[in-house]
């Protein structure tokens, strides 16, 4: 296959000002924190719910105000993590949640009224898993900056670049190895996939984040096994999840945000199941 230089290019600058995007986000202070990741959610579930919606024509057919409550509980739930947290006291957080709460239950009521009977269980179903997929693992985010100190001893951007480098160096790792190496599939879901590089790629993250870690900026080395070794795992899992959702639904790209890259859950499959992984390994374990 010829190169496509100007697709290249495409890809290229859009991969740097990702990166630069996620870095002044995650590294200026917690307000550009939560709304980098209040971004992230909103636009993870607006794709989502565009996909449910290639999945079940019902789904798709339903109006705008029963999938718009579903991004409105989502921002209130990020709201109410965030103001229970000790990083965002100068704004009262609550105060906004509770405004947002009320227009949840208007909306709730007028959908219960008058679309749910309508539309179904199984599109409820739809929205709920909206919550469950997208917004808890943001809320866990959320709160994980909040104990990034109790875990890392270090600055509250510590655990979140740990989880996301962890998952950037597993998918690198396990592209390269696979090119090199892979032989055997590892789903059908991911054709290209192969476990010698997902092996290889999960063993090269935890090696190169743990080292990193612990030789470089002095994290402690059994927490940061532990982060790598689960982001690694989970976020293989968060990637071959949104594989076959968007299989079922017959599309490649969850959306066209990232010109040459595809959307936002093409970008943030893994880390949504990462989170919540490590979230739980950290608070059950440590």
């Amino acid at each position: 296959m010829a190169l496509n230089l100007q697709t290249l290019k495409t890809r290229a600058l859009t991969a740097v000002v990702f990166v630069l995007v996620m870095c002044a986000g995650l590294f200026y202070n917690q307000w550009s924190f939560l709304g980098l990741f209040g971004v992230i959610m909103v636009g993870c579930l607006v794709e989502f719910h565009q996909l449910m919606g290639k999945i079940n024509a019902t789904y798709a057919g339903a109006p705008m105000i029963f999938k718009s409550q579903n991004i409105i509980g989502s921002i209130w739930v990020l709201l109410v993590i965030a103001g229970k947290g000790t990083l965002y006291q100068a704004l009262p957080l609550w105060y906004w949640a509770t405004v947002v709460v009320y227009i949840l239950v208007i909306v709730s009521l007028i959908t219960l009224l008058f679309y749910r009977t309508k539309l179904g269980y199984p599109v409820s179903l739809y929205a709920t898993s909206g919550i469950l997929y997208i917004t808890i693992p943001i809320a866990m985010m959320i709160d994980l900056y909040d104990h990034s100190i109790q875990f890392f001893k270090g600055p509250h951007w510590v655990l979140p670049m740990t989880i996301i480098a962890s998952i950037w160096i597993n998918d690198t790792m396990a592209y390269l190895v696979g090119s090199l190496i892979g032989k055997t599939p590892l789903s059908p879901i991911s054709p290209k996939k192969t476990k010698e590089g997902t092996y290889g790629g999960a063993v090269l993250a935890v090696i190169a984040v743990t080292l990193a870690g612990h030789y470089i900026w002095g994290l402690p080395l059994k927490t940061l096994m532990a982060v790598s070794l689960t982001s690694a795992i989970a976020g293989t899992l968060g990637d071959l999840l949104e594989s076959k959702i968007k299989r079922t639904a017959g599309v490649k790209d969850s959306g066209n945000f990232m010109p040459g890259h595809g959307g936002f859950l093409d970008r943030f499959d893994s880390l949504l199941i990462a989170i919540p992984a490590v979230w739980v390994v950290l608070f059950l374990f440590f």
